[in-house]
């Protein structure tokens, strides 16, 4: 269909309880045009340098938890004293802590945001709202100065970030139902994340080459090239933002009938969801929901604190890390392209299942062997990286796929709600455990225990379509 034209709304009668019609059942009439899809794929390459950059490999790792942030009698201690990795360690337990917060708030507000989307057909309006709001959490980064008082800035400003990111992502995910088909679901989903990881390799080079030339003689007092990144990160999102405003349509022209105040919404929230629960065509959307919960939140502090692991862990200097950032998001990119094509033809579940299995089995070995060295994370850290990018894919086509026409905005909020919204379960795993034992390294077993708890939960929900 043309690019500029608005899919059909639903009938009436979509939601009859015994047989609703899907997203994807309307979407079998349209067509759409490889501009469109590329316009919305190019939206996770434009928000991408936010969890490449600044959330994993740079600014979080080799700017915001280290020494630089420690009072300067604690700065002065050697790397091994007891006192200064205490130290270190209270900073990436403070990350945890502010990430376990922004999953709280995305708890109470992704849902009854999307579901109010839905009923105004306002979906790009709200990408907007928590698009420019992250490009401006990343403007705020530029006022981190290295100070121990302004830690709790850059951890709140991360957050929010993560918040408002997510926002942005309920609608995204929403458009993704109505530019792809029954048939085609799993591949747009798989090039979308694809091309953030593509995205995240172009901006790591980019961060590899202000370093080799020393910053362009830059002075690094006060932080600054790290804070020159964060900016730059942001007018990347803004500029690369722009094409799905333009090209993209409304997933439906929205639902009158269904609007409500803010406070409303959310007794029309929990309606719904008990409707999920009751209906027996939509009773397995609702248990992927809650199951996708874990596993996604597993998969999402593994990104968080990846990098963490291996600068305070492994000792991973700047080239290092950002070296296996570039590796990392280049085996992640293909491997999710790739397994889009596999899950349209094996069915989504298949492909959760393998990769969180492998991510299990990956995660131990990082963690039995951490005293081997840094070989030890480059393989098994780039063995994460294969299977993280297909188990996200896999699991926004795999609701996509279940989504009832008319409810994009409110399902892809609650996925939210349920699954990067719930990282308060990684996050505070990752921080009990570095709390309890005074090392960083048993922040990974907390992130295996929670991605072993997802796979068990995944296994009895019905397979799709």
């Amino acid at each position: 269909m043309p690019d500029s034209a608005h899919p059909p709304a639903p009938p009436a009668t979509a939601d009859s309880g015994a047989l609703p019609v899907m997203g994807l059942d309307l979407a079998e009439q349209r067509s759409t045009t490889r501009g469109t899809i590329f316009a919305w794929a190019l939206w996770d390459w434009a928000t991408q340098p936010f969890n490449t950059v600044i959330l994993t490999f740079i600014f979080t790792a080799l700017y915001l938890t280290t020494d630089v942030f420690l009072a300067p009698e604690v700065r002065a201690l050697a790397d091994d004293d007891p006192v200064k990795v205490a130290a270190i360690a209270d900073l990436t337990s403070g990350l945890g802590w502010g990430t376990t917060i922004a999953g709280l708030l995305i708890l109470a507000v992704a849902p009854v945001l999307g579901q109010q989307a839905d009923a105004a057909g306002r979906q790009k309006l709200w990408l907007g709202i928590g698009t420019g709001a992250l490009a401006a959490c990343m403007l705020g980064l530029w006022f981190v100065e290295p100070a121990p008082a302004l830690f709790w800035l850059g951890v709140a400003l991360i957050s929010a970030g993560t918040v408002f990111g997510e926002i942005a992502a309920v609608n995204s995910n929403a458009m993704l139902v109505g530019i792809a088909t029954s048939k085609t679901i799993g591949r747009v989903s798989g090039l979308g994340w694809g091309f953030g990881y593509l995205g995240g390799i172009v901006a790591l080079v980019l961060v590899i080459v202000f370093y080799v030339a020393d910053w362009f003689g830059l002075s690094e007092e006060g932080g600054l090239p790290f804070r020159l990144i964060a900016v730059g990160c942001a007018l990347w999102t803004i500029a690369f933002s722009i094409p799905i405003f333009l090209k993209v349509p409304e997933p439906s022209l929205g639902r009158p009938e269904r609007r409500a105040g803010f406070l409303q919404s959310y007794r029309l929230l929990v309606r719904d969801v008990t409707g999920l629960y009751r209906s027996p065509a939509t009773r397995h959307t609702f248990w992927f929901l809650l199951s996708s919960a874990v596993f996604r939140d597993g998969l999402a502090g593994v990104f968080t604190f990846g990098a963490v692991i291996a600068s305070a862990v492994f000792g991973f200097e700047f080239l290092d890390l950002v070296i296996f950032g570039v590796a990392a998001n280049l085996i992640a990119g293909i491997s999710t392209i790739v397994a889009g094509r596999l899950d349209d033809r094996f069915g989504p579940k298949r492909i959760i299942l393998f990769s969180l299995a492998a991510m299990v089995v990956s995660g131990l070995a990082v963690f039995a062997l951490v005293g081997a060295g840094r070989t030890v994370f480059w393989i098994g850290g780039l063995a994460l990286c294969v299977f993280v990018g297909p188990a996200q894919a896999a699991s926004r086509s795999f609701l996509a796929r279940v989504t009832p026409a008319g409810r994009e905005g409110e399902i892809f909020g609650l996925y939210a709600t349920t699954g990067r919204a719930a990282s308060w379960m990684a996050s505070a795993a990752w921080a009990a455990l570095i709390a309890i034992t005074g090392q960083t390294a048993f922040g990974i077993l907390g992130l295996v225990i929670v991605l072993l708890a997802g796979f068990l939960l995944l296994l009895p929900v019905r397979a799709t379509r």
